[in-house]
């Protein structure tokens, strides 16, 4: 009986070994979790034995419990990088055809070619749906869904209208009249010679289909005295916008003699044009108002406005303390995409470990409990951070020595059994 009972220690130990083993094996595994071995003895009694002559027949290997403390917390530079601080494990879709989810705490998250969040392993992040507002609408697994970063944001518009008021300066002088122009080199408007005009200015517009155009106005003194006159020239591109396009002309503008413009009254409708970068035509109003001055002070834009409108490039992302994940964009859109979902489990050590940081749920741990971060029990959200390992090397260290230990005193008494029977069997009557 001996022997059995020093080699059931001996598998004990082994197997003790093996599981400190394993927990030193990942100490760098990111949402790691160690586990304990947990060993009981072995009677062999019955009502006909004396209580105090029994004899154990030696140990057993009652369970390997894992230990759900919390692992240490490393900073990292992605907004991805999500961590739970405190209970509460991460829901990851990691078959999309059997739409089968798991249950992780490694939060390494990051985005694949097709714009979804996902882990190292392919996982799909989960989260709960939600408004305009960022409140949830569907609650429950079966409502979760994968997060999923949009590449734009918003409608594009092509400009229609655009409304400049400045001043143009009432001490500036008429290019033509500049001494640099004679017979061989007479005067004509050139954008490409800053010589042949006073001024300039440039309105970002966009495209039927959101894309930004640049319309500068070229501003041309041509009399002055009681009223005084100014032409404007448009371009989009190298295209010269007026209202006949066929032969486009410039706009008019005139001043009276306290600077007060008197002409045009109204928007000035330019005709029909295609930009470059669109094959859809469109117009354009440009509007002086009331506002546009000739005073002595230098040329200035008081105001600019244009009603056309560029679709948003995703900028950013930011996952908040309450779990929202927002989106913002370069047209100044900001859109929450959802809710990150937290499970919970009545018995966490019941968990099925699949590898690769993943859990599933069985009868032994319960169904999974659905949460917020922070709410009823769940642990805090923090991102900018991973968990690690809860594996404390010096510990395990330990354990591992006294693991050995208790294999080699297992050994010696298996080794003493061993000898003592071979001696029996060596005895010759």
């Amino acid at each position: 009986m001996s022997f059995y009972t020093s080699l059931s220690g001996l598998k004990s130990s082994q197997t003790e070994m093996s599981t400190i083993s394993h927990n030193l094996a990942n100490v760098g595994t990111n949402g790691f979790k160690k586990s304990r071995t947990e060993f009981a003895d072995v009677i062999a009694s019955s009502v006909a034995v004396n209580p105090t002559q029994m004899i154990g027949s030696g140990s057993v290997v009652q369970a390997i419990r894992q230990q759900f403390g919390q692992g240490g917390l490393i900073q990292n530079d992605s907004s991805l990088a999500l961590a739970i601080s405190g209970d509460g494990f991460f829901a990851v879709k990691t078959d999309l055809e059997t739409n089968k989810v798991s249950f992780t705490r490694n939060g390494g998250f990051m985005v694949d070619a097709d714009r979804y969040v996902v882990d190292g392993n392919g996982g799909h992040l989960q989260v709960y749906p939600v408004d305009g507002s960022g409140a949830v609408v569907a609650t429950g697994l079966d409502s979760t869904v994968s997060l999923r970063l949009p590449e734009i944001s918003g409608t594009p518009q092509a400009t229609e209208n655009v409304a400049l008021s400045l001043n143009l300066s009432a001490n500036a002088g008429i290019p033509s009249s500049n001494p640099v122009f004679t017979a061989a080199n007479p005067y004509a408007f050139d954008r490409f010679n800053p010589a042949t005009y006073n001024n300039s200015t440039q309105t970002t517009i966009y495209d039927a289909g959101g894309n930004a155009m640049t319309l500068t106005n070229y501003f041309v003194r041509e009399t002055s005295g009681a009223t005084s006159a100014w032409k404007v020239y448009s371009f989009v591109g190298d295209q010269q916008l007026g209202t006949d396009p066929a032969n486009p002309a410039p706009i008019d503008l005139t001043f009276d003699a306290n600077g007060v413009l008197t002409a045009p009254t109204t928007a000035t409708q330019f005709g029909e044009f295609t930009p470059a970068s669109s094959s859809t035509p469109q117009q354009i109003s440009l509007d002086f108002g009331t506002a546009t001055t000739q005073l002595p002070q230098a040329f200035s834009v008081a105001s600019r406005t244009q009603d056309g409108a560029a679709v948003g490039k995703l900028e950013g992302l930011t996952v908040g303390d309450d779990g929202i994940v927002r989106a913002t964009f370069s047209n100044g859109d900001s859109k929450a995409l959802g809710k990150v979902v937290l499970a919970n489990f009545a018995n966490p050590q019941g968990l099925r470990q699949l590898g690769n940081s993943y859990w599933a749920p069985t009868g032994l741990s319960g169904d999974p409990t659905l949460g917020e971060p922070g709410v009823n029990g769940f642990g805090a959200l923090m991102s900018g951070a991973i968990e690690r390992s809860n594996v404390d090397i010096t510990e395990e260290l330990v354990n591992l020595i006294a693991a050995q230990r208790n294999f080699q005193a297992n050994s010696k008494a298996l080794d003493t059994a061993s000898q003592i029977s071979q001696t029996i069997f060596n005895i010759r009557s």
